[in-house]
């Protein structure tokens, strides 16, 4: 028994003794997937606001950093400045940004889509086998069905989608908490 609950607890990463800071994280998860599904509008606008404020924080980081660690300072400096600018922008116009970053998230997973379907039907031709060239070929319908729906409709999706992904994470981490605290 000691066993598995050693396993637990580093699978989590967290000792037993810090249950309930995966307890209040499944508490927030479960939160704004209700959010989401309940005041969609508000709730995406307050979380591309905190993204844009992290952003822009992790940006000031990325420069100061550059002071005392010259490791990878091409990347820490191009992120710094994407970071701060990327932030600064959806802080100024955050009601704009509320409404584009959906609508481009939808793209990039679009354009993901439409790749890994490629890769994977390449990787079918090479002997991986048809399983892998249908689920390229899944892929690939889901990418160009994300690219050539109406954009509002995917975005809202997409938000469906991760308000579903929210509650479901949310009770999973509820539920290990409670097993972390029983450990």
């Amino acid at each position: 028994m000691a066993t598995a609950t050693r396993t637990a607890d580093t699978a989590v990463g967290l000792p037993s003794s810090r249950w309930w800071i995966l307890l209040l994280e499944g508490i927030a998860a479960i939160v704004i997937g209700i959010l989401l599904f309940t005041d969609t509008d508000q709730t995406v606008f307050t979380l591309v606001l905190f993204v844009g404020i992290w952003w822009f924080i992790s940006g000031i980081i990325d420069l100061i950093t550059l002071f005392f660690d010259r490791h990878q300072w091409g990347w820490r400096l191009f992120s710094g400045i994407l970071g701060i600018l990327a932030g600064l922008l959806i802080i100024r116009h955050p009601m704009w940004a509320s409404l584009l970053v959906p609508a481009t998230l939808t793209w990039v997973v679009g354009l993901f889509g439409v790749l890994i379907g490629v890769m994977a039907i390449i990787r079918a031709f090479q002997g991986e086998g048809w399983g892998a060239g249908i689920l390229g070929a899944i892929s690939i319908v889901l990418g160009l069905f994300l690219f050539s729906t109406n954009t509002g409709v995917a975005a809202q999706t997409a938000i469906v989608a991760a308000a579903v992904w929210a509650i479901i994470g949310g009770i999973v981490a509820v539920v290990w908490a409670f097993r972390l605290r029983a450990a």
